[in-house]
C-alpha cells in the first residue's frame, strides 16, 4: 500500500455506540483505497476542479480569472470579489493569466429556507388506496390526500420515496432499494388520467381487475404493475402526440434518454446490468447507442411514462400544503444510476452500518457509495440532478441518513460490517449544494438524523438550516424541550407504531419472524409512552390521542402524525433484518382513503393539531 488512507479520507476507526473506539480493519481499509484507486498512488488526491462557497463568505481566487455565470455572463475577478458581485449558482472560473483549467464555481446562500410552523400527515403513498386504486395507492390518491389535508388546516405531507424501480415484471418492493434517484416508478400512475386512456376499448375490464387487488391488504406490485404496463402498453400503440411529450423529452436531455435506454434493455435482458452481454454493461459503449436507434419506440415509452408521472406529480403538489419527498440514501447496484454513473461510483464496497447492540452483526445495505473524489471530479452534477428530483414541485424533502452527506461506512464486497470502515465527505460542499438546490424549489430540509449522530454534526446541519428528526421513541426529554429546528413525529416506517407498542403485537411479530427481542428497550418505550399521555391503564386509542396531543404544543417547526399510528394500525410498514418473514412495504392501510378521510380518530388528531398549530 502507498496511498495514505487519512489523505484519501478513510477514518482511522470509529467510536462503537458504547463509547468504545474500534480501529478500521485492514481489509477495509485495502477495500476502500482500491475503490477509489488509491491504494497504489504515489500521492494524494488530486486538487479537486469544484469549488463550493457560500455566497456571504465572497470569493478569492490565488490567481486572475473571469467568472463565466450560469446566465452566460462575465464578471472579471482580480483576486476578490465581493458577496454582491457573486450570483447564485453553477458557474465557471476561468484563469486568464495562469495554465491552470477552468474550475466549476457553485455559490450557495448556505442555509436552506425553513418552514412556517405547521403539522401534518406521514404516509405510505402505496398503502394509501382509495376505492379508484388499482391495488395501490397512486398520485390521483396523492392528489387527493394534499387536498383533504389542507381541508384540515395541515402544511404538510410527508410520503416515502416514489423513486424508479426495474420495468420488470418481478417488482422491486423497497421504496429504498430504487433503480434511480432520478426518475419515478411508473406503478403510481393513475392509469385513468393519462391522456388517450378514455379511447382504449380494454380499460374497463383492465381498471375492474386492477381494484379487485384491493380486496387483499397485501398489496401485490407485480400484479399491479402488471396491469397497468398492459393499459399503458396499449395507451402508448393508440398516441397520436401533440401533447408536449417531445419538448418535454428535448429539455429533459441525456439523462433521460439514458434511463429510457436502460428501462428498455431491462425489457429485453432482465433488471441487472451486471448480467447483460459484456457490450451493454456500460451506458455509451457503440452498442449500447444501437440498441437505442433500432429500438427507439420502446425507449421512447419509457421516456414517456416519466412524462406522464412528472404531469401527475405537478399535478398532485399544486397546492400550498407542502409535500415533502423523501429522498433515499443509495441505489441498486444492479440499476439505472449505478449503470450511467459507474465512473462516480465505488466499486468493490457497499453502504452499511457497523456492529452495535441493536445489530451484532453490523448491516450490508447492498447500495454502492459514490466515491467522493470522482463525485467532486463531476462537479458534484449527480448530486445536483438527483436534488432537483427530489425537491420538483417544491414543498420540501426528507434525507434518508443525512449522517451520509459527512461519512458513509463502506463494507468491502464479499467482507462483512465487521470489516467495514468510515469513509469521510466533503459534508460543507454538499450541505451547500443542498442549500441551493432547496433555495432555489423554495423547500425546507429535513434531516433524518436517528441513531449516533455526533453532536458537531446536528450543529452543522442545524447551521445550514436543515431540520433535526426527532421521535417519541428516541426522546428522553418531554416534547416541549426538543429543538425548535426539527421535525416531530412518534415513529417512522422502520420503526412500531404506538397501537403495536401499547398491545404488544409488535414484540409478537418480532418474535414470530425469528428476530431478537430486547425486553428493556421495550420497557424503555413503552415507559416514553406512558410519560407521554400520562396514564397506564386507558385503551389505545385514548393514548395515541394523548401522545399526539402532547406533540402538538412541541418547540419544533414540524409535527408529523403517522396515519398508520392514527388508525391504530399493529402493523409497521417494515421489519428490519426480515425478508419473506414479513410483508415488508406491501402493507395496505386497513380502510379505504375515502373512510380514512372521515374516520373520527384521525379528525380527534387533526383537531388537536389544528388547536394548537391553525393556518397562518
Amino acid at each position: 500500500m502507498s496511498g495514505d488512507p487519512a489523505a484519501w479520507g478513510v477514518a482511522p476507526g470509529h467510536h462503537h455506540i458504547r463509547g468504545d473506539w474500534v480501529l478500521a480493519p485492514p481489509r477495509g481499509v485495502e477495500a476502500a483505497l482500491r475503490a477509489m484507486g488509491a491504494w497504489d498512488a504515489d500521492a494524494g488526491p488530486p486538487a479537486p476542479p469544484t469549488w463550493v462557497v457560500r455566497r456571504d463568505d465572497g470569493l478569492r481566487a490565488p490567481f486572475e480569472a473571469i467568472l463565466e455565470t450560469e446566465d452566460g455572463g462575465s464578471v472579471p475577478v482580480s483576486g476578490w470579489l465581493p458577496p454582491e458581485a457573486l450570483p447564485l449558482g453553477y458557474h465557471r472560473l476561468v484563469p486568464t493569466a495562469s495554465p491552470a483549467s477552468p474550475i466549476r464555481l457553485i455559490v450557495s446562500p448556505g442555509v436552506c429556507p425553513l418552514p412556517a410552523r405547521t403539522w401534518g400527515w406521514a404516509a405510505q403513498l402505496y398503502a394509501a388506496r382509495s376505492r379508484s386504486s388499482w391495488g395501490i395507492g397512486d398520485l390521483a390518491d396523492l392528489r387527493e390526500l394534499v387536498r383533504w389535508s389542507g381541508s384540515l388546516g395541515a402544511g404538510m405531507l410527508l410520503v416515502n420515496p416514489i423513486h424508479a424501480v426495474a420495468p420488470t415484471a418481478e417488482q422491486q418492493s423497497s421504496p429504498y432499494f430504487p433503480s434511480s434517484r432520478r426518475w419515478r416508478n411508473p406503478v403510481y400512475l393513475r392509469v385513468e388520467e393519462v391522456p388517450g386512456a378514455e379511447a382504449e376499448p380494454d380499460l374497463a375490464g383492465l381498471a375492474a381487475a386492477g381494484r379487485a387487488l384491493n380486496a387483499d391488504r397485501r398489496i401485490d406490485r407485480s400484479a399491479v404493475w402488471g396491469l397497468k404496463r398492459l393499459a399503458l402498453e396499449r395507451i402508448w400503440a393508440r398516441r397520436t402526440g401533440g401533447d408536449g411529450f417531445e419538448r418535454w423529452v428535448a429539455a429533459q436531455g441525456d439523462g433521460l434518454r439514458g434511463f429510457a435506454t436502460w428501462a428498455a434493455l431491462a425489457d429485453e435482458h432482465g433488471g441487472d446490468w451486471r448480467r447483460w452481454p459484456e457490450a451493454l454493461k456500460q451506458s455509451r459503449t457503440p452498442a449500447v447507442i444501437a440498441f437505442a436507434s433500432q429500438h427507439d419506440d420502446r425507449v421512447l415509452f419509457h421516456a414517456w411514462l416519466q412524462w406522464l408521472l412528472a404531469e401527475q406529480w405537478d399535478a398532485a403538489v399544486a397546492s400550498p400544503v407542502a409535500v415533502v419527498s423523501d429522498l433515499a440514501v443509495g441505489v441498486d447496484p444492479a440499476g439505472a444510476d449505478a449503470w450511467q454513473w459507474q465512473s462516480v461510483l465505488a466499486a468493490g464496497v457497499s453502504v452499511g452500518a457497523p456492529p452495535d447492540e441493536f445489530n451484532p452483526s453490523g448491516q450490508d445495505w447492498g447500495l454502492p457509495p459514490f466515491d467522493p473524489w470522482r463525485l467532486r471530479e463531476a462537479g458534484y452534477e449527480p448530486f445536483v440532478e438527483i436534488l432537483r428530483a427530489a425537491l420538483a414541485g417544491g414543498g420540501g424533502v426528507r434525507i434518508d441518513h443525512v449522517a451520509g452527506l459527512f461519512r458513509l461506512f463502506w463494507v468491502p464486497a464479499s467482507g462483512t460490517p465487521a470489516e467495514g470502515v468510515y469513509v469521510e465527505y466533503p459534508w460543507q460542499d454538499m450541505l451547500n449544494v443542498v442549500a441551493l438546490e432547496a433555495s432555489r424549489a423554495g423547500a425546507f430540509v429535513v434531516g433524518e438524523d436517528l441513531g449516533t449522530i455526533e453532536p458537531w454534526v446536528r450543529d452543522a446541519l442545524a447551521s445550514a438550516g436543515v431540520l433535526s428528526y426527532r421521535l417519541a421513541w428516541f426522546e428522553d426529554d418531554p416534547p416541549s424541550l426538543w429543538p425548535r429546528l426539527a421535525l416531530a413525529a412518534v415513529t417512522t416506517h422502520d420503526l412500531p407504531t404506538i397501537s403495536g407498542v401499547w398491545t404488544g403485537a409488535d414484540r409478537a411479530a418480532r418474535v414470530d419472524a425469528g428476530l431478537s427481542v430486547d425486553a428493556s428497550a421495550e420497557a424503555e418505550v413503552r415507559d416514553r409512552v406512558v410519560r407521554l399521555c400520562g396514564e397506564e391503564d386507558i385503551g389505545v386509542g385514548e393514548v395515541i390521542a394523548r401522545v399526539y396531543g402532547a406533540l402538538a404544543t412541541s418547540q419544533p417547526l414540524l409535527v408529523a402524525a403517522t396515519l398508520d399510528d392514527v388508525l391504530e394500525v399493529d402493523e409497521r410498514p417494515n421489519m428490519p433484518g426480515t425478508t419473506d418473514e414479513w410483508p415488508n412495504w406491501s402493507i395496505a392501510l386497513p380502510a379505504a382513503l375515502q373512510d380514512v378521510e372521515t374516520d373520527e380518530r384521525v379528525l380527534r388528531v387533526a383537531g388537536t393539531f389544528r388547536e394548537a398549530r391553525p393556518p397562518a
